[in-house]
């Protein structure tokens, strides 16, 4: 007769990644017994070799490389020069909050940067012209750059603007700053509130490509509209950051 608390035990949530029965796969093993390697060594160092780390540990150098690569994708190691990996650095952290990238990554201390990909006119398709409120194939402004951290890519960023709130060809912005400065400070445009949805997805591999990252690397995709003072949309952005550089944050109070 069956036992009906081996079902029940089935059930049981794993602790600390280790299941109640304490079996774990040879990689989870090996991946946590790297970690206090990579607390030792710190930042920017370089680990030791593949076939040494296998020796180290007793494993084959395949399920090294599967601890290494889950250990990657979490964001605690990188590819550094010379194709060495290397201990990565803590997250950035981008706050949820009305403000720019530019705004944000300067609160946390690093300094931001962006490269212009597109700067272009073109006619609204019909979603985002409902989403911001103007006629189908109205002009909009398409502004896509690369978001870059200390000199590092992170992220691609898109923003679609209405083009009958802009100047005719965007004339005195400066593509490598903050386009919510601009719209303050230049044309007195201030936002007052954002609707906002945060995903996962995976990159294109032309996103990949001009991220400069693995196209099976997780990334974290934003999605916001933001509107003015009076409740007119402003701007439809999409941003794409890299899960292993960045996490979001928000602080919450009970109502």
């Amino acid at each position: 007769m069956d036992d009906p608390r081996a079902e029940a035990r089935i059930e049981i949530p794993a602790r600390a990644g280790v299941p109640e029965h304490g079996r774990v796969p040879k990689y989870y093993a090996v991946k946590i017994r790297l970690l206090p390697l990579l607390e030792e060594l710190g930042p920017g160092a370089a680990l030791p070799s593949q076939r040494e780390l296998a020796d180290r540990f007793g494993v084959s150098r395949e399920t090294l490389r599967q601890a290494l690569h889950e250990l990657a994708l979490e964001g605690r190691l990188r590819t550094g020069r010379g194709s060495r990996t290397v201990v990565a650095g803590p997250k950035l952290v981008q706050p949820f909050a009305l403000a720019s990238y530019t705004e944000g990554m300067r609160e946390a201390g690093v300094r931001p940067s962006r490269l212009l990909v597109t700067l272009e006119r073109l006619p609204a398709g019909e979603q985002l012209a409902a989403d911001l409120r103007i006629g189908h194939r109205e002009p909009v402004f398409h502004l896509e750059r690369l978001l870059l951290a200390d000199g590092e890519r992170v992220g691609l960023e898109s923003s679609y603007l209405p083009a009958h709130r802009l100047p005719e060809t965007l004339d005195g912005f400066d593509p490598g700053r903050s386009l919510y400065a601009f719209l303050r400070e230049e044309l007195g445009i201030a936002l007052a509130e954002a609707e906002e949805r945060i995903e996962t997805v995976l990159a294109t591999p032309r996103e990949a490509l001009l991220i400069g990252t693995n196209p099976a690397l997780p990334m974290l995709l934003v999605h916001r509209v933001s509107y003015d003072t009076e409740g007119g949309p402003v701007e439809r952005m999409r941003a794409l950051f890299r899960g292993d550089r960045f996490s979001f944050e928000t602080r919450l109070a009970s109502v």
